[in-house]
């Protein structure tokens, strides 16, 4: 089978039936598995599939803390701007733009450390970026990790019962797979240590790196305003990764074709442009999907990318050393003609 068909780890239920179609298990299924695979008294393998999880319990009590404690309104809107705008934004530059798609080349591993580090960190990189691939492979297909046509509980759980690589790769597939996260600078595991954990990644070096990021921000956060500030942050960062975890569901019109018009002009999935993540993150997912090694998704003028400009003040000041930028294309390809042949139909209406 082809790479992409056996990177990812098989769910109990499959990705297709025995004539194709895509599985859509019911919420007792989903659940049963999510238990199953974060269950390290089972397998320590499951390792992976625990942390992103065990990170947002970890979040709960400056939850707590900040809505019994500190809470006040200027705080919540700090919390809200840091989830939507900051932490928003460094998922689309960091895992998405960088990660997967490597749409920018950093001139050094300093910046692409501190890039890395921009935020709290909730997510190991190889859970987002190597079935991030697969998504892109297989969109809105059987297969795709997280298939909006499978429903809501499939994409919110997807990172636990779909992402994590596979546990029975062989070497020369185990090292496909490492390829595809080395550049982030993450250890990488030698295939003996991936037979022992099931991963790409070092798990004590990994929480390690995470304790020292939360550490590290907590203090700076103190620093500047003291406990509220810290647990209003760091709350919002909770928000962040329960939400994006709801994201490719409504990126890509919760399963059902919703494309529109002059705003969604790639056709070939069910991803659309939606203005909220968009505005607020630069995840502008129909020109995303069209042209996903992009730096740039906000291709029109009212498509604000915060991405975007965050990459390229990084290439001005010499951080970054090249990017791609498929504007040019887009409205080459999409925009121009659209526009053209809308005013072909208005003139022919108008005669008519």
């Amino acid at each position: 089978m082809a790479f992409i068909d056996v990177v990812l780890q098989r769910p109990s239920y499959g990705w297709m039936d025995e004539n194709g179609n895509l599985v859509k298990p019911a919420g007792k299924q989903l659940f049963a598995e999510f238990c199953s695979r974060i269950n390290i008294f089972k397998s320590r393998k499951n390792w992976i599939a625990l942390a992103g999880w065990f990170w947002v319990l970890c979040l709960l009590p400056f939850l707590f803390l900040f809505l019994f404690t500190y809470f006040n309104w200027k705080l919540l809107f700090i919390c809200i701007f840091y989830s939507m705008v900051v932490m928003g934004t460094h998922g689309t530059i960091w895992y998405h733009r960088y990660g997967t798609h490597r749409a920018f080349i950093f001139r050094n591993a300093f910046w692409r450390f501190i890039t890395q580090n921009l935020v709290v960190k909730l997510i190991p990189e190889e859970i987002y970026i190597v079935s991030h691939h697969v998504h892109h492979s297989k969109s809105d297909q059987p297969g795709d990790p997280y298939n909006a046509s499978a429903g809501f509980l499939y994409c919110f759980l997807a990172d636990t019962n779909h992402q994590p690589i596979a546990k029975d790769l062989d070497e020369k597939n185990y090292a496909r797979a490492a390829v595809l996260v080395k550049h982030t600078g993450i250890k990488i595991n030698s295939y003996e240590q991936y037979q022992k954990w099931g991963s790409i990644a070092d798990p004590g070096r990994t929480a390690a790196l995470w304790i020292a990021n939360w550490v590290c921000w907590y203090g700076i956060f103190y620093l500047i305003g003291g406990h509220a500030l810290a647990c209003a942050l760091f709350s919002g960062a909770l928000i962040w990764v329960i939400g994006v975890r709801t994201f490719n569901y409504n990126g890509h019109g919760k399963g059902t074709e919703s494309h529109r018009d002059g705003l969604d002009f790639n056709r070939k999935d069910l991803s659309v442009n939606q203005y909220r993540p968009g505005l607020l993150a630069g995840e502008w997912h129909n020109n995303h999907h069209m042209y996903p090694g992009s730096a740039r998704s906000g291709f029109l003028p009212y498509q604000i990318d915060f991405a975007w400009y965050y990459i390229y003040v990084l290439y001005k000041i010499g951080a970054v050393s090249s990017y791609h930028d498929s504007k040019k294309q887009f409205y080459e390809n999409y925009y121009v003609p659209y526009k053209n042949a809308s005013k072909k139909e208005s003139v022919k209406d108008f005669v008519d």
